[in-house]
């Protein structure tokens, strides 16, 4: 089973929740925003990707935070610690694909080859 994890506001969410749906994939869908950042997978994630992939430097979120706050992101355990305060720092939408493999962001060839 394939899980698409993210915010359901989010344009990039709305659209790959449309693709999936537009190709006949199921998946299951975990909202940050109700269900929170489960903190094992935020941990294989992290493992995975590394905490650069996973902080979305480009949203509103990260531009609203102080210069403080974004200059103390420097490794995994602080991205980790930000991540899990501000779900909405990340990189959206992560994906548990059916092998196990994860991916953060929506990228259709890349998709489309895994499906």
């Amino acid at each position: 089973m394939i899980t698409l994890y993210g915010i359901p506001n989010c344009d990039t969410v709305k659209k790959a929740r449309a693709w999936l749906g537009a190709q006949g994939v199921a998946h299951a869908f975990h909202d940050f925003k109700k269900q929170g950042v489960p903190e094992a997978a935020l941990d294989a994630w992290l493992a995975s990707l590394g905490w650069e992939a996973l902080v979305n430097r480009k949203g509103t979120t990260w531009r609203d935070l102080d210069d403080a706050t974004r200059a103390a992101v420097v490794d995994a355990a602080s991205a980790r610690r930000a991540l899990l305060a501000r779900p909405s720092l990340i990189k959206r939408p992560v994906v548990q694909w059916a092998d196990g493999a994860v991916t953060a962001g929506f990228d259709a060839a890349d998709w489309q080859r895994r499906v």
